[in-house]
């Protein structure tokens, strides 16, 4: 047992036995999005020790508009309600609607919906880094309007 200055005594999970068979194994891919590098380290180890395989992210998001089992929308939605100043890039895979009364534009949506870029997939590598660039640019812009907001409000009577 450790203690930690975020999450106080930490019991440390037995490694996972790699002699047990697969149906016996729980894993799991998990992303880790904290700006605190302290809680991604903490949590990420727990996890691992877990057995899981851990990624871990801080400044950005690649989200899928559709996965089995999960709605990039809602997912978004949560990840501006508890961090509004990460941006999100989204990327899908169904074709965007080129006629009237076709299938709507999930990829437009989702910009309106909040997502600082989106991309098609597939999509070439020119085009996935300049929609990182637009990314940390947009993140750039997005805190300096809070920062300054925030000073503002503070330095008020």
């Amino acid at each position: 047992m450790q203690k930690n200055r975020l999450f106080g005594k930490i019991h440390y999970l037995p490694l996972p036995d790699s002699s047990a068979s697969p149906e016996n194994r729980i894993l799991a891919k998990i992303l880790i999005v904290d700006d605190d590098t302290a809680v991604q380290a903490t949590v990420r180890l727990l996890l691992e020790r877990a057995g899981h395989s851990v990624v871990t992210a801080g400044d950005g998001l690649f989200l899928d508009i559709f996965m089995p089992g999960m709605d990039g929308f809602e997912t978004m939605r949560m990840v501006h309600h508890l961090r509004p100043l990460v941006p999100i890039i989204v990327i899908s895979g169904r074709p965007i609607a080129s006629e009237e009364g076709s299938a709507p534009d999930f990829l437009t949506m989702a910009i309106k919906l909040g997502a600082v870029s989106s991309l098609q997939k597939p999509f070439k590598p020119a085009a996935l880094l300049a929609a990182v660039a637009d990314a940390m640019e947009a993140a750039k812009r997005l805190s300096s309007l809070s920062s300054h907001a925030a000073g503002g409000v503070a330095s008020r009577p």
